[in-house]
């Protein structure tokens, strides 16, 4: 991988490095906004050449002498999150700003699942055991897709019973928000995109209204505005909306990556005692969430649109990188 530059190749088999690692044979993965940002060149940290991907289930093939809580011939999840489990951030849960050489490294400081086998480092809290009878395009979806919705989304800003909650961007993630909030027993849910297909995905999947940025939003922001507003489009544009769309003292929770300096209108803000949040995945919320989709609690199956085998890792970048034409929304790659 190189900026605007995808290729597939051969590259040699990882292998364990330190004792806390694993290695998975990868069954199913998938593409992220955040590969598309990488491609762009909006994370310069990571080196051209590596295999991208950060979310997997597969097979554990071996594991280092440090690694107890899963053992070679187990089914798993791989937490696009690597915890070392012991630091001040990991002991609080925040995985994702682990001190001790952990975070954000499958596809991004290290080579990533895009691949038949991956390295995962810190195995033991970077790794769950997945029923064999959760379907893997299910299962792969507790990688990011719902922890990232649910914390940084849900959970940030305080979604509660009676709520207006609204979700701006109908991606992958915001669906999944749309979807996890409806736990809550919000009042209703506005869904905006500006993707007719997105809008249509963000009703079936629970949506109480979905639109254009168009009346809706100028009714909340013109009136009492959204109790809870969570922007997962990554967008300037879309931020701003946000901050107009929030009530006094409601929530504005950022999932989206944003790869552009946005705005933040203090002078229309400094009164309203809004309460912005921002964060990085943890997976820590991984194992309620799956207990949710075990039970049938979270209808999210329709968050996968398109799959591909690995070998056609180029023709699944195109769909999903023209989102708004195909009507891609999580993209799916499988091992052949």
């Amino acid at each position: 991988m190189r900026p605007q530059q995808t290729s597939w190749d051969t590259v040699r088999d990882p292998s364990i490095e330190k004792a806390t690692d694993a290695i998975v044979r990868v069954d199913v993965t998938t593409i992220c906004g955040s590969d598309l940002h990488i491609l762009r060149g909006d994370l310069p940290e990571v080196k051209p050449g590596t295999v991208l991907g950060h979310e997997a289930v597969g097979e554990v093939m071996d594991v280092g002498r440090e690694v107890h809580a899963v053992r070679p011939g187990d089914r798993v999840i791989v937490s696009s999150v690597s915890a070392c489990g012991h630091c001040r951030f990991c002991r609080a849960g925040m995985g994702g700003q682990c001190g001790e050489g952990g975070g954000w490294l499958l596809g991004n400081l290290i080579n990533g699942t895009q691949a038949e086998f991956v390295r995962v480092p810190f195995a033991d809290n970077s790794t769950y055991r997945c029923p064999l009878d959760l379907a893997l395009e299910d299962a792969v979806l507790l990688a990011e897709v719902l922890p990232t919705a649910y914390e940084v989304g849900v959970r940030n800003g305080h979604v509660g019973p009676g709520d207006t909650v609204a979700v701006v961007g109908a991606g992958p993630v915001g669906l999944a928000a749309v979807v996890i909030a409806r736990i809550y027993s919000p009042r209703r849910i506005i869904a905006v995109d500006l993707s007719a297909s997105r809008l249509e995905a963000a009703t079936r999947l629970g949506a109480d209204a979905a639109e254009l940025p168009g009346r809706l939003i100028a009714d909340l922001s013109e009136g009492p505005g959204a109790d809870v507003v969570i922007e997962a489009a990554g967008d300037p544009d879309s931020f701003v909306l946000c901050t107009r769309v929030v009530r006094s003292g409601g929530h504005i929770a950022n999932i989206g990556m944003h790869g552009k300096p946005a705005t933040l209108h203090l002078e229309a803000l400094w009164r309203k005692n809004v309460t912005i949040s921002t964060g990085q995945v943890d997976a820590s919320s991984t194992p309620w969430l799956l207990d949710l989709v075990t039970t049938r609690r979270l209808p999210i199956s329709q968050l996968i649109t398109h799959t591909f085998g690995l070998d056609h890792v180029g023709d699944a970048y195109e769909v999903f990188a023209h989102g708004r034409d195909t009507g891609a929304l999580k993209v799916v790659l499988h091992r052949e």
